[in-house]
């Protein structure tokens, strides 16, 4: 039988009514993870309140893209590589104008470079490959001398297990040009957007995978020599928080001090849960965890569902000390627990501010957000 056409679900009239209903009973923010104007404009329409996560990285993958990217990377002196960054740095703005004019005003918080760079390089088996094929071939000199600076960066390059090497906030230690540039890009878009539209952009910025405030604090200074730059230059000013992921369990357990030099937090849940239950996500669902959950030694997957008992109790102290610290920080979650409706109902409870989850499961955590609030009058009678 043929396929029937398929049409996009629709909210319709007597839906956004029972919604309303559940916004006016909720304590909890509802806010989006999204990396693009189309997403972000589906996030809005869906109900977000804000985007708590706009992953800067997935605008680094495009074809027009990656050849600045790979000279940034194989770039020798810091010289070089800021002449790389530049060319990157006009493709960010216009990415995060796209971003801004779809959330009109409402809060957008943008992280900095997360991922290794070796995640921009082609493979070293690829690369290698390449590289022979071309000096076999007896290809053009200049080109494979290029090639071959690549395949070296990649071997250098290389780690045994990146989702614990240099990456976040370690990777903008080593190149300051990184932030620098991200800097730039997000104030001069934010600063276009109210220029074009009349609209100013309620602005955060988020260093990602801090384990000291040394860390924090370096960071922040970089960007905020960057923001005050471009103020003076465009003569204008909008106000920016700096924030950063507590997604380690050092991060939470010295959250009093982090938030010294913070204006938020916002909780990476899918790195906490893997450095805190000492599990890589990739390789344990589609090995173990299964049978885990298959024979109940865990009664629910801890990255659907946030791990209560451990991830929950680093979560609940940050939140504890980092409002003793300075009773004004933001406090929100950008994992994909944010939709996860048990974990919504415990964010509630340890006291977060809001929650971002993915553009589709804004209803749902709406929902959620409303029956915790219920649950919890319910409870305390």
């Amino acid at each position: 039988a043929a396929a029937l056409p398929l049409i996009p679900p629709q909210i319709n009239a007597d839906f956004q009514e029972v919604l309303s209903w559940a916004d006016e009973t909720r304590r909890l923010g509802v806010w989006a993870n999204a990396d693009n104007a189309t997403d972000a404009a589906k996030a809005r329409e869906l109900g977000a309140e804000g985007i708590g996560l706009c992953r800067t990285e997935h605008m680094f993958f495009g074809a027009d893209r990656l050849p600045a990217m790979h000279e940034m990377i194989t770039a020798e002196t810091p010289e070089e590589r800021k002449t790389a960054v530049d060319k990157i740095l006009p493709m960010q703005q216009e990415d995060f104008e796209g971003v801004f004019t779809a959330m009109k005003g409402l809060p957008v918080t943008v992280r900095l470079l997360d991922p290794p760079l070796h995640e921009f390089l082609p493979s070293l088996v690829e690369q290698s490959l390449k590289v022979q094929e071309m000096e076999l071939t007896s290809a053009d000199p200049v080109h494979t001398d290029k090639e071959r600076r690549l395949l070296a960066q990649v071997k250098k390059l290389h780690e045994q297990n990146p989702m614990l090497g240099t990456r976040g906030v370690r990777l903008a230690m080593l190149y300051p040009e990184i932030p620098d540039m991200q800097a730039r890009a997000i104030i001069r878009a934010a600063l276009a957007v109210l220029e074009r539209e009349g609209e100013t952009v309620d602005l955060h910025i988020m260093i990602p995978l801090v384990f000291t405030p040394v860390e924090l604090a370096t960071q922040r200074k970089i960007v905020e020599d960057c923001l005050a730059e471009e103020f003076d230059r465009a003569g204008r000013r909008i106000d920016v928080e700096i924030g950063t992921m507590i997604e380690l369990p050092r991060a939470a357990l010295i959250a009093d001090r982090i938030a010294e030099v913070a204006d938020f937090f916002s909780f990476g849940t899918n790195d906490l849960t893997q450095t805190t239950l000492g599990i890589s996500r990739d390789d344990a669902e589609n090995g173990f965890l299964t049978e885990y959950l298959r024979t109940k030694v865990l009664k629910q997957n801890p990255f659907a569902s946030i791990d209560v008992d451990g991830v929950g109790q680093l979560v609940s102290g940050a939140v504890e000390k980092g409002r003793a610290a300075k009773s004004s920080l933001g406090l929100g979650v950008c994992g994909e627990h944010g939709g996860d409706p048990d974990s919504v109902h415990f964010f509630n409870q340890v006291g977060l501010d809001y929650v971002s989850c993915s553009p589709f499961r804004v209803p749902i955590a709406r929902f959620a957000a409303a029956q915790a609030v219920i649950e919890q009058r319910d409870g305390a009678k």
